[in-house]
């Protein structure tokens, strides 16, 4: 067993870093041969999986795609005695796809979440499961199958995806190399077809694609999984070494395919802003930490991003209730929903159903520095067009070249605006057109 006793953080839900650089040091100069194998993997999928970004980055919001509901989803846990609630606000929502997180260390609880599950079923929730590890469970490796196996058993009947570990790539989450995930995730797929189950990995979170071809090479998921946190750079639109979300989203895809031995589906599987002023509530510190009003900002464009692009079949949001960074804050009675749960809402009831049709800049009528900023997705619902509009610099004032008829603001207030132009800002709006 590990020699590190395992540290849950319960106000930021992420485990403490238990385990001494010094040890983490050792571990990964006893397995040098691992980086090796990394290295050529890399060497031998990373230019193909280059050329592959390139060709999709071409065809990337230039192809018209079909926004489905099931594109929308948000990750629950349950809360003692008052899952009802966390239930009817995940319901009021308008998603209808949901994430619940399954520690290995909770493994007696299943029963809370097998209640859990069924409740959300009864809803009309699609459940996807997230097995989640620890230390313990690296040197356990009986004692990890047979937890894998009792939630196969267990929570399959309510819904039959798994997501096979989490965050493997920081060592807190108890895996120190990506040769113990390979063998963590193994027994998964020796019970698949038993359990009639779909797996879903590799799980990675962050900027860190090339641990994909080590993994999709030799693990055979169902669907390709990423915890495609952005958080560290502000707004999704701003770029970490040169990449902007919706160009990582792009190298997701491209790995991915070089990857997997099969055609997979693409899934984001975790993402969010942590809030400023929230102390210990919050999983990060510093800059990544944003006001309510900023999250509820980067929630949507993300989502538009992301599913715009035509490369992700959904989008995860983590979480529903937390005090440092969900769409409800559970440190007030009643619980508050935050700007973030309302513009959820309004994008579920907007674009759900929709086809997104292309983007354009639009045309400035002052400031053509502020134009280069504005983010301008066109859709179509129900015989209806409208654009979804938004700048990450200046506010700039956008002729659409079509008369406008209603505005709503991101979190579907309606609001007033002149007949064929729009003032675009940060905080975004849905214009549509008469």
């Amino acid at each position: 067993m590990s020699r590190f006793k395992f540290e849950w953080n319960e106000f930021a839900d992420q485990p403490h870093n238990v385990a001494p650089r010094s040890e983490r040091t050792r571990h990964h100069i006893r397995h040098w041969r691992t980086y090796v194998s990394l290295v050529w993997a890399n060497l031998l999928c990373g230019p193909l999986a280059f050329a592959r970004y390139r060709r999709l980055r071409k065809l990337m919001f230039r192809r018209p795609v079909a926004i489905g509901r099931e594109m929308f989803a948000v990750a629950v846990s349950p809360r003692a005695g008052r899952n009802e609630e966390v239930a009817a606000l995940l319901d009021e929502t308008g998603v209808r796809e949901t994430l619940v997180r399954v520690p290995s260390w909770e493994r007696d609880r299943l029963g809370d979440y097998e209640d859990f599950a069924r409740l959300l079923r009864a809803r009309g929730m699609g459940l996807t499961f997230a097995l989640l590890q620890r230390r313990e469970d690296v040197a356990d490796a009986a004692g990890w199958a047979r937890f894998v196996e009792d939630c196969f058993a267990r929570l399959g009947p309510f819904g039959r995806e798994f997501e096979i570990g989490h965050a493997w790539n920081r060592t807190k989450w108890g895996v120190w190399d990506y040769s113990e995930y390979l063998a963590l995730a193994r027994p998964a797929f020796a019970l698949r077809d038993r359990y009639g189950v779909r797996l879903i990995g590799p799980a990675v979170i962050d900027f860190e694609f090339h641990l994909y071809p080590p993994t999709l090479r030799v693990l055979p998921f169902d669907t390709s999984s990423s915890l495609l946190y952005v958080d560290r750079v502000g707004a999704p639109e701003n770029a970490q070494h040169g990449y902007t979300a919706a160009m990582k989203v792009a190298l997701f895809k491209a790995y991915t395919e070089v990857s997997a031995r099969r055609p997979l589906g693409c899934r984001i599987t975790e993402v969010n802003w942590p809030l400023a002023g929230t102390g210990p509530y919050s999983p990060a510190s510093g800059r990544p930490n944003v006001s309510e009003g900023e999250q509820a900002d980067y929630l949507v464009r993300y989502y538009i991003i992301c599913l715009a692009s035509g490369l992700i079949e959904r989008v995860t949001w983590w979480q529903l209730v937390a005090p440092g960074y969900g769409l409800v804050d559970s440190r007030e009675e009643p619980w508050r929903r935050r700007p973030s749960w309302f513009a959820l809402r309004t994008m579920v009831a907007e674009l759900a159903g929709a086809e997104f049709m292309g983007k354009d800049v639009g045309r400035a009528e002052r400031a053509e520095r502020a134009e280069r900023g504005a983010e301008i997705y066109r859709f179509r619902k129900a015989g209806r067009e409208f654009a979804v509009c938004w700048t990450n610099g200046a506010p700039a004032e956008i002729d659409l070249g079509r008369p406008v008829a209603r505005i709503l603001d991101r979190d579907g207030r309606e609001i007033a605006g002149r007949s064929g132009s729009v003032k675009v800002e940060r905080n975004l709006k849905y214009v549509f057109f008469g």
